[in-house]
């Protein structure tokens, strides 16, 4: 197709991700987001303006922006992609109200086709999709959002931790351990390393260079389990993850089957494990609670935080702080949780943009032509191979602002990546490029300018909606962690509104007896090794297809106390 075609996405990590992806394919992509200056801003619009760019990505809070609009206008834009499209709907549960301004500006390119992406939307959510960007036709292409080769568990154990050692050890393999708070992350991860397990933690509040690492590390199969919040998992596609297993449940189902996709990606059995107990429903109720503060209170933390970073009203937009949670809680005598809920809603009105939703990098941009980018090398040789090697990991870096990774680009240039830093430095002193390096700290950046906390309308359309909406995502987690007689898969497929031609999956914990007791497995084992001598992995796979679990651990104690020995050729037999 002629022209450039715009993606409108809500996470800057996620754009920047995707922008570098296209890039290395040697296909010209770039994105705006908060913190550019505004002279790389312009760059970006005037390279869509010359044709130069095929992928914009954007912010909906970016659509709303008079210097956009005026290049916009200008564009030929040859497609309009809506990323992560539940945002637009109120029914969806991450609404954001700025969404709704892509059906405004449509109008600048009424023929423009355009395209509405998610993998989580219930059937109301996809009606008020097309509604709210005023799709025409609405042709929907929809793939069946069953998993045939993933396993949905839901196991109820009070001592949590204790079950989740018996389930990796009997599955197996990679997986990833989801909980909600980030001490968990540390505690779990530390109990599975004391009991033989390499595991990492993961969550937000660790620095970008530090989940960078892990996440290499576990990607690379150095590690066999990362425990992690939430925070982890966006662009994640390791094809051979086993397990996913929750220790806590999530706010919705929506959330829950995003996160349990990411195992099995590659075909094989994979299981999506729930570990619950009577707590979660608490837990639940009570983040209800602390999640949907007063309407006075979210106005109060946003005079708060304004009057923190020194911002007059009409001042201040796409301005850039270090976002210490703990000080601004001290100053003003906030609850922490209380606060960022505080901070989620002034987000989703596209007045601030909160760390713990992206994912900060250092940035690279080179504003000289490739004629006299290669004059500057030939006269300063020390630098040109540290560029060529930039040019070559970042082919996007002479069109726009790109992510870079220090460490990756000293390991081309067989450096460290403090050198690289320096003499990044060093060249944007020259104005040879503009180099950003990764804050230390967090970030919070105004999306827009400071308005008057009375003028932060959080009515029927944007509050109240958004918390029965909520209100009945979480009934919906709840009745799957109680129902136990309709199986797993139907279950989730029906939430999706997919519901004709669809059988029991055949292996969930429902469809299946329930997993015997240690007492049954070890009588199973007896029973098998009477009849035959068999290898310990025969063993184990004819137990589990028999809806045993823990097999592993029984068979260990077994050996241990010589109920059950090991002969010479490595059979299992009884003593």
């Amino acid at each position: 197709m002629d022209g450039v075609c715009v993606v409108v996405s809500p996470l800057i990590a996620l754009m920047k991700d995707q922008v570098q992806q296209l890039c290395e394919r040697h296909l010209k992509a770039a994105c705006i987001v908060s913190g550019m200056s505004l002279q790389e801003t312009t760059g970006v619009l005037n390279n869509c303006l010359s044709g130069t760019l095929k992928f914009l990505y954007v912010s909906p809070e970016r659509l709303r922006q008079r210097l956009f609009i005026e290049y916009f206008r200008k564009m030929k834009v040859c497609m309009i992609a809506v990323d992560e499209a539940h945002c637009v709907s109120q029914w969806g549960y991450d609404f954001r109200p700025p969404y709704l301004q892509i059906a405004e500006v449509r109008k600048y390119h009424s023929s423009a086709p355009l395209i509405a992406l998610t993998a989580t939307a219930t059937p109301d959510v996809v009606d008020d999709i097309e509604f709210r960007l005023q799709m025409r036709g609405r042709h929907r292409f929809q793939t069946s959002f069953a998993r045939p080769n993933l396993s949905y568990i839901v196991v109820h154990d009070e001592d949590k931790t204790t079950r989740l050692l018996r389930l990796i050890r009997s599955i197996g393999g990679c997986g990833i351990v989801y909980t909600r708070s980030r001490r968990n992350t540390r505690q779990v991860a530390e109990r599975l390393e004391a009991e033989g397990i390499s595991a990492l933690f993961y969550h937000a509040g660790l620095d970008g260079a530090e989940r960078d690492h892990r996440q290499s590390l576990w990607m690379n199969g150095k590690r066999q389990v990362m425990v992690a919040t939430n925070a982890f998992g966006m662009g994640i596609d390791k094809p051979d993850v086993h397990f996913v297993i929750h220790l806590d449940a999530p706010e919705s189902l929506e959330a829950y089957f995003q996160e349990a996709g990411r195992a099995g990606r590659n075909g094989e059995r994979a299981y999506a494990i729930l570990i619950c107990s009577d707590s979660d429903n608490v837990r639940l109720g009570k983040s209800f609670d602390e999640d949907f503060p007063s309407v006075k209170y979210i106005r109060n933390v946003y005079r708060a935080i304004c009057n923190y970073y020194q911002i007059p009203v009409g001042s201040g937009a796409d301005s850039t702080h270090d976002f210490d949670l703990e000080r601004l809680c001290e100053t003003y005598n906030l609850s922490p949780r209380g606060f960022y809920s505080a901070c989620r809603f002034l987000e989703r009105e596209g007045l601030v943009s909160l760390p713990e939703r992206e994912q900060v990098y250092s940035t690279l941009y080179i504003p000289l032509g490739r004629e006299e980018l290669y004059r500057f090398q030939v006269d300063n040789m020390r630098y040109g191979d540290m560029l060529q090697a930039a040019i070559r990991l970042y082919p996007g870096l002479f069109t726009a602002t790109s992510p870079i990774d220090e460490r990756k680009l000293a390991a081309h240039c067989f450096t460290d990546a403090e050198t690289i830093r320096d003499m990044l430095k060093r060249l944007d002193d020259m104005h040879v490029v503009e180099y950003r390096p990764r804050p230390r700290m967090p970030q919070i950046v105004f999306s827009s300018a400071r308005i008057a906390e009375g003028d932060i309308y959080l009515g029927d359309d944007n509050y109240n909606v958004l918390k029965e909406a909520a209100r009945r995502r979480i009934d919906a987690m709840e009745a799957y962690m109680a129902c136990d007689t309709v199986c797993r898969s139907r279950q989730l497929l029906a939430y999706f509104g997919e519901t004709d031609g669809v059988s029991d999956c055949g292996h969930c914990d429902v469809c299946r007896p329930a997993a015997h007791s240690v007492a049954d497995t070890e009588k199973a084992v007896r029973a098998v090794l009477e009849a035959n001598r068999i290898s310990p992995q025969q063993l184990r796979h004819l137990l589990e297809n028999d809806g045993h679990a823990g097999v592993a651990d029984v068979v260990r104690r077994m050996l241990d106390s010589g109920e059950i020995y090991l002969d010479k050729n490595l059979l299992l037999s009884i003593s």
